[in-house]
């Protein structure tokens, strides 16, 4: 009997021997490349923590306990060991298990993620509360994926000894975010792992002195000020545990069995390897981060990919207006492969900057490459970008700043769920003046649009979505471009009509933005077959709006337009058409009307559990 079958709760793995333990761990190995083979999803990463959260559980107790994953896409473990191993196999799937820590899942997640950063400073308030309420329960944070130099990180560490007396920061070291880690903190935190003599010292001591916690502290305080910059968190008010061997269970059990005597907050330093136990994740962690259904034996995704990617044709097109103009520099927060930028990095090393987990910090800088003469590119994902709104308008838009901005993941994300959803981001710049707002319908106008962008005096915002471009469904369409056809400014494309027989103009206007235009074609036919004459429209702007198009089709006999669109409906972008027209003809906004809409198999399964069908759509006008 395997020993995963006789697991139900954490207090199984209590009784367990370090022998039974370590046979655990590979089993658990086993059920998640399995699962992740089939449902795709963070796999390096959860490989990389799996005697980590063995150990842990092993000495605090969740739901009392209350732990805390950063990011919390390494939380597979965490989940299976704590009353959902069977639920596991549905990872990622429609009415499934999350990928990430979610409060109303189980008691067991104190508190949900899905962005870098919020851990510590999460922990912090939930040990708070317990010191509030006179409860005696541990708070543990576990902190990875360069997450820790992430600017919310450090204020929390700044914080932390000034508000509770109990708390374990758990610093996961495996010298990866998405991408390779890079800055001065990462690497400081990194010479952490070179001192061996301090490295033996330390296992040694641990056996012995565990138990006496005052003499264990004095001692370690004054050979880590020695050999190690332990000193460095020792002056936040912490007690410093590490570095620690992540695959060895005994030491981190001894670790943790230190921290949990400590009167203070306690920063354990852990060393581990990202996709420890399946050789393809570990030769290329990047790559494997967070796969797509694959086969184990050969590493090939099960299914090919049909057309370009979207962040691959960024990365393209970027790589060519580089090569044109010296002045176009790029950067990214973490995320070089996932971005695209991985071309550009290696031609021009030195106009690419990584600057970790920091999409604050990356818009700022951006902001001042900008004023010194620049053209910086900021690529981001559209739910981080949400970070670093406040900067943008203050620090771009405010100033005028010519910043191109390229929100990768614009729109709904299936498997990742509410917090990667990018649906926030046209609503959330809808208001801020005298910058342009754009999303191509195909790569051809991603290419075009970005050449544009990079002359313009001013902000400018490209969103695109995850995944492949869509075939060609239209006449006009073109499989290539280059990125010396700049599209105009604020200016609309008629696409195709749509009129019933003997008809010649239209009464409804549908005005599509980006990758919704296969699902406004399908409601264009369908108002056809009603007997409603439409016209199809690719917005391609925000804003601004085509204004001269919209008064044309007034002019002509529309009286209703249908706005379609991979974005929240309200405050997006029919609400602002909509406030254009001011009342003069009826709008119909159609998007995602629930915002925080869960996980999915697929988009498919996304657009009819929201309701947003052509059947759906074209219920709301006739």
């Amino acid at each position: 009997m395997a020993i995963l079958d006789r697991i139900n709760n954490p207090e199984d793995i209590k009784n367990l021997s370090l022998k039974e333990l370590k046979d655990l761990a590979q089993e658990l190995r086993e059920y998640i490349i399995t699962t992740v083979s089939n449902t795709g999803g963070h796999l390096a990463s959860n490989l990389g923590v799996v005697e980590l959260t063995l150990a842990m559980l092993s000495c605090v107790t969740p739901p009392k306990d209350k732990v805390v994953f950063d990011v919390s896409h390494q939380a597979y473990v965490y989940k299976i060991l704590t009353g959902r191993k069977e639920q596991f196999k549905t990872l990622r799937q429609t009415g499934g298990i999350s990928g990430f820590q979610k409060i109303s899942e189980s008691p067991c997640d104190a508190f949900g993620s899905g962005h870098a950063g919020n851990a510590i400073s999460a922990a912090i308030g939930l040990a708070t509360a317990r010191d509030a309420k006179g409860e005696d329960d541990v708070v543990v944070a576990v902190v990875g994926d360069g997450a820790i130099c992430n600017g919310i990180s450090l204020e929390a560490l700044n914080n932390a000894a000034q508000s509770t007396k109990r708390l374990i920061v758990v610093m996961n070291d495996n010298n990866m975010s998405i991408s390779k880690n890079v800055g001065a903190l990462s690497k400081g935190f990194g010479r952490l792992m070179v001192s061996p003599r301090y490295t033996r010292w330390r296992y040694r001591f641990d056996h012995h002195l565990r138990w006496f916690s005052n003499g264990y502290h004095w001692v370690t305080a004054r050979i880590k000020n020695l050999l190690s910059m332990g000193a460095t968190v020792q002056k936040l008010g912490f007690r410093y545990i590490g570095p620690v061997d992540g695959h060895n269970i005994q030491q981190l059990q001894y670790a943790f069995k230190a921290a949990l005597a400590s009167n203070a907050p306690v920063f354990i330093q852990v060393s581990t390897i990202k996709g420890f136990g399946y050789k393809y994740a570990e030769q290329n962690p990047s790559a494997w981060h967070g796969p797509a259904p694959f086969d184990i034996k050969t590493g090939l995704p099960k299914k090919k990919s049909n057309g370009e990617g979207w962040s691959s044709a960024f990365g393209n097109a970027i790589l060519e207006a580089g090569k044109k103009d010296k002045r176009v520099v790029a950067t990214t927060s973490g995320m070089t492969e996932g971005t695209g930028l991985t071309k550009f990095a290696e031609t021009f090393p030195k106009r690419f900057f990584d600057v970790g987990i920091s999409e604050e910090h990356q818009m700022i800088f951006a902001a001042g490459m900008a004023a010194n003469g620049l053209r910086p590119v900021v690529a981001v994902y559209s739910t981080f970008f949400q970070r670093a709104i406040d900067c943008f308008i203050h620090d771009v838009a405010l100033q005028k700043l010519p910043v191109v901005v390229c929100l990768d993941r614009a729109g709904a994300v299936p498997g990742d769920g509410p917090t990667h959803h990018g649906v926030f981001d046209i609503s959330l710049v809808r208001s801020i003046p005298g910058i342009a707002v754009m999303q191509p319908r195909t790569i051809a106008e991603l290419n075009q649009m970005l050449s544009t962008s990079l002359n313009l005096p001013y902000p400018a915002i490209i969103r695109y979505p995850r995944g492949t471009e869509q075939p060609a469904i239209f006449d006009a369409d073109v499989a290539v471009s280059t990125n010396d056809q700049p599209v105009a400014i604020g200016k609309a494309e008629l696409l195709a009509k749509y009129c019933t027989a003997g008809a010649t103009t239209a009464s409804v206007a549908v005005w599509s933005l980006g990758n919704m235009d296969t699902l406004a074609k399908e409601v264009c036919e369908l108002l056809r077959s009603k007997g409603v004459s439409s016209e199809l429209v690719n917005a391609r702007f925000v804003k601004p709006l085509d204004a001269s198009l919209i008064e044309k089709q007034l002019a002509n006999g529309v009286n209703t337009i249908i706005t379609i669109e991979d974005g929240v409906a309200l405050g997006g972008f029919g609400s602002e058409i909509e406030a254009y027209l001011g009342g003069r003809a009826r709008t119909i906004r159609c998007g995602w009307e629930n915002p925080f809409m869960q996980h999915a198999s697929s988009l498919k399964d996304l657009y009819e559990r929201e309701g947003l069908t052509a059947e759906k759509i074209v219920a709301r006008l006739v």
